[in-house]
This record gives C-alpha cells, sequence and structure tokens, in this order.
C-alpha cells in the first residue's frame, strides 16, 4: 500500500527496489530554508547492511508488512533450523542461512524473534544475551580476579570465545549474542 513519508514511524518496513528495508531511526527535519525532508537510519531486512537515507518530505513509498513472531528454536535438520511457535505448537522450517553466524549461541529451548513477510522468514533476532556452559578451557588461576587477561573457552554450543582467566570448566557464562564478548558469570 501507497503512503508517504509522513508515516514512517521506527520498525516500520519500507520496500525500496524490491528490497525490505527496516527502518531503525527517522527524523522529520524543516531547515530554515529549503523544503522539509526526512532523515532516516534503513536495515535491509535479509542482509543486515545498514545505512542512511534522506527522502523528500511528502515522498509516496510503499510500506510492507511484517510479521514479528517469538518462536522457540528446537533443533537442526539438513540445511534448516526448526523453530516451533509456542501458541500453536507449529514447526516452522528456517534456513542456515538466515541465522548466519549467531548460530554459535543458539541453544534448543531458545527463544527468538523472527519475522516474517507473506509467510516467508526474513530475519531471526537471537535474544540480546545467553547463559551458556564452558565445556572446554584451560584451569582457572587463583588470583586473577582482575582484567588481567582472557583465555580461549568453548561453550556447549561449540563457540569459542574470549573468557576471564579465573572462568573455569562447568562455569555457566553469560554471552552477548551480537559481538561474542563474555558479559558476566551466572551463579
Amino acid at each position: 500500500m501507497a503512503q508517504t513519508t509522513n508515516d514512517i514511524k521506527n520498525g516500520s518496513v519500507l520496500n525500496l527496489d524490491g528490497q525490505l528495508w527496516t527502518v531503525l531511526k527517522f527524523q522529520h527535519v524543516k531547515p530554515g530554508k529549503g523544503p522539509a525532508f526526512v532523515r532516516t537510519t534503513i536495515k535491509n531486512v535479509l542482509s543486515g547492511k545498514i545505512v542512511d537515507k534522506t527522502f523528500n518530505a511528502g515522498m509516496k513509498m510503499e510500506f510492507e508488512t511484517v510479521d514479528n513472531r517469538t518462536l522457540q528454536y528446537s533443533y537442526e535438520d539438513g540445511d534448516n533450523f526448526v523453530f516451533m511457535d509456542m501458541t500453536t505448537y507449529d514447526q516452522i522450517m528456517v534456513p542456515k542461512t538466515l541465522v548466519g553466524d549467531k548460530a554459535k549461541f543458539l541453544l534448543e529451548g531458545t527463544d527468538c524473534l523472527v519475522s516474517f513477510h507473506d509467510g516467508t522468514p526474513l530475519n531471526v533476532e537471537l535474544p540480546g544475551s545467553v547463559v551458556l556452559t564452558i565445556t572446554h578451557t584451560e584451569p582457572g588461576l587463583q588470583g586473577n580476579r582482575s582484567n588481567a587477561g582472557t583465555k580461549p573457552a568453548t561453550v556447549e554450543t561449540g563457540a569459542e570465545i574470549q573468557v576471564p582467566l579465573f572462568i573455569n570448566e562447568g562455569d555457566r557464562v553469560k554471552i552477548n549474542t551480537t559481538d561474542g564478548s563474555y558479559t558476566g558469570r551466572e551463579n
């Protein structure tokens, strides 16, 4: 459906040249001289690329409806991850390419936000952080409680991360899913 730049809001999905873009930020600008315009920061729904784009005020645009649903990760099946809708118990196949590198922090039972357009999954957002168990690392050193350094550690999903020297096998750690960094120890 065709609307104008006046209808842009955070979270709106725009169809620009056949590609879907999500509006992350927008600002209506009325300069002292010249016509008004809308400055936006948009994210490509498929590739995740973020760009700044400016539109003339009142310009016609094509908005798309995207359905965001919270689904629980169940298991891996060939080239797909299987997610379950916890309200209908439907199992939904999502291609591994949509999850990408974030798959290394995907543990069974994790709730993820999956975006759909016309029934096709577009994007999978993991929670901001996950708690995983350390399965392998060198023994921890007592007294190394400060930011003295880090060491490699493998978590239960197989991902390798950097952790402080005092972390031991069996410890549960909180990991930022955006950049894979250690954020703390869980009790």
